[in-house]
C-alpha cells in the first residue's frame, strides 16, 4: 500500500554511543560483529587511542558510513570518531582551545536536522592538576555547546565522566568526594538542564536504579555491578518529545564502558 500525501512516514534515528578505551581492542571482542547486525545510522566513539591509519575504515565504509576521525597528538591517548550514514553539512574537529584540541576530545557534525556533538569529557582521576583541567573543559564545553544550540537541534555525546544524581553510582556516599561525583561536576549537569538541555536516558528511564555505563576493571566490579552512569545523551528540549528510547547495552563488553543508544524521529 502507497503512503497517501496527507500520512506521514515515520523515522527514527539510531545512533550509538561507545567509550571504546581502544578501538583497536574494542574491535578484538565483537565490535564489528555488534555492528553488522545492527542498523545504526550514526556512530560516536570516544577514547579509541589511534591514529586514522590504525582503524578499519574500509569496514565502516561497506556499511555505508562516512568516517571523520579526531586523534590525540599523543599516542595512545584519547580521541575521538563519528561514523555516519547521515549526509553532513559541516564538520569541526575541536572546540577552538588547543589545550583540549590536541587530544582530540570534541568532533561536531551538522546535518540538515541535527547537530551531533560527540565528546569525551576529560577525568580529574588522577590527581588535582587533571581534575582543575577537567574544570575548565567544563566551562569551555559549555560556552561551546550553548552557542550551538541556538535555533538549532542539537544531541550532545559521550562519555560525560560525571555521575549525575545519587541514582546514578552504586556507591554515592563513599564516592562523594571523587571524581566524576563531586559536586561541582554534578552541578554542571543541573547548569546544564537549567539551559533547555534533556537527559535522554533520565526521559525515557526517570527512575531506574542500578543501571550503569562504567566499572572499574578492579575487584570485580561488573560482575558485582558496582558501577556509575557517566555516559550519556544530552539533548536540546526541542528534541525531547521526539525520543522513542534511549538506554545502554550493559550485557555487551567492549571495553570497560559499556555502549549507549539512542531513538530520536
Amino acid at each position: 500500500m502507497g503512503v497517501g500525501e496527507n500520512e506521514k512516514k515515520e523515522y527514527a534515528l539510531k545512533i550509538l554511543s561507545l567509550n571504546c578505551n581502544g578501538i583497536r581492542s574494542a574491535t578484538e571482542k565483537g565490535l564489528h560483529s555488534f555492528i553488522t547486525e545492527n542498523t545504526f545510522d550514526l556512530i560516536g566513539y570516544q577514547e579509541i587511542k589511534a591514529l586514522e591509519k590504525d582503524i578499519d575504515i574500509p569496514f565502516y565504509k561497506n556499511l555505508g558510513y562516512e568516517s571523520y576521525i579526531f586523534p590525540a597528538e599523543k599516542k595512545g591517548y584519547s580521541g575521538t570518531a563519528i561514523f555516519s550514514k547521515i549526509p553532513k553539512d559541516k564538520i569541526k574537529f575541536g572546540i577552538d582551545d588547543s589545550l583540549f584540541d590536541t587530544e582530540g576530545r570534541v568532533i561536531t557534525l551538522q546535518t540538515k536536522y541535527i547537530t551531533f556533538i560527540n565528546a569525551y569529557f576529560p577525568s580529574g582521576t588522577s590527581g588535582e592538576e587533571r581534575q582543575g583541567l577537567k574544570m575548565i573543559f567544563l566551562d569551555k564545553i559549555f560556552i561551546y555547546i550553548n552557542k550551538l544550540k541556538k535555533n538549532k537541534k542539537v544531541i550532545l555525546m559521550g562519555d560525560i565522566n560525571i555521575a549525575h544524581t545519587e541514582i546514578d553510582i552504586h556507591d554515592p556516599k563513599g564516592n562523594k568526594k571523587n571524581s566524576g561525583f563531586l559536586p561541582e561536576e554534578r552541578e554542571w549537569i543541573d547548569k546544564l538542564l537549567q539551559n533547555n538541555w534533556v537527559d535522554g536516558f533520565r526521559i525515557v528511564s526517570p527512575n531506574v536504579i542500578d543501571k550503569y555505563s562504567w566499572w572499574t576493571y578492579r575487584s570485580g566490579a561488573r560482575k558485582k555491578n558496582k558501577g556509575w552512569r557517566i555516559d550519556s545523551f544530552f539533548l536540546t528540549d526541542n528534541l525531547k518529545h521526539q525520543i522513542k528510547d534511549c538506554g545502554i547495552y550493559t550485557d555487551l563488553v567492549f571495553s570497560d564502558h559499556a555502549p549507549i543508544y539512542l531513538e530520536v524521529e
